[in-house]
């Protein structure tokens, strides 16, 4: 077990069970932004949708802006790309959250290594699902498929498949800093790299 030396909130403070909880209740909608711009906009979608229940799951984390865009609500329809690879897709990164920013880490260290990946955003599943067939595979694309999130990986298999892998959680009750407890569970830029390179 990972401590601090203060302890932080306890051995069992990671909720990482309840995303696939939510996710789970019929017509929950459940929102879990990456940045500024996806926060407003999730707001937005939760206070339109009258007698739809929602469930907004912000991080305590610092995370980046990744979208300076403030133009159409590119979180209404579930999932968006957003940012393309550089050429054919030969692997596509997906994410909620804070760990959007952690995969648009790994897109650049994969351009490095002549890779190009594209990163889809994620910040609400049960939207994503009620879009058409041609929108979701536009936006999932053809090309081997990796997700990363800080809970349980329960509920990703659908959007990655078979071929693809998701880098979750696999237990919880650790207490660190968020920093020490990314590295030790392994959802960091780089094995989400390790993950990408094996799938292509």
């Amino acid at each position: 077990m990972i401590r601090s030396a203060s302890a932080r909130d306890g051995p069992t403070h990671q909720p990482v069970d309840q995303l696939a909880s939510l996710r789970s209740i019929p017509h929950l909608r459940v929102y879990r932004p990456a940045d500024p711009v996806e926060t407003a906009e999730c707001w937005e979608l939760a206070l339109e949708a009258r007698g739809v229940p929602a469930a907004l799951a912000l991080t305590r984390q610092s995370v980046p802006a990744l979208r300076r865009d403030a133009g159409d609500n590119r979180s209404a329809r579930g999932a968006y790309v957003l940012a393309e690879a550089d050429g054919a897709r030969q692997v596509t990164l997906l994410a909620t959250g804070s760990e959007v920013g952690l995969a648009m880490q790994a897109r650049d260290m994969l351009k490095q290594k002549g890779v190009a990946a594209a990163v889809v955003s994620m910040p609400c599943w049960e939207l994503f699902d009620d879009q058409d067939a041609s929108y979701r595979k536009g936006v999932l694309g053809s090309a081997p498929r990796v997700a990363v999130e800080a809970a349980l990986s329960f509920g990703w298999e659908r959007y990655v498949g078979a071929d693809g892998a998701v880098i979750g959680m696999p237990g919880f009750g650790a207490s660190a800093p968020a920093e020490e407890l990314f590295r030790h569970f392994g959802i960091t830029a780089e094995k989400v790299v390790e993950a990408a390179l094996a799938k292509i």
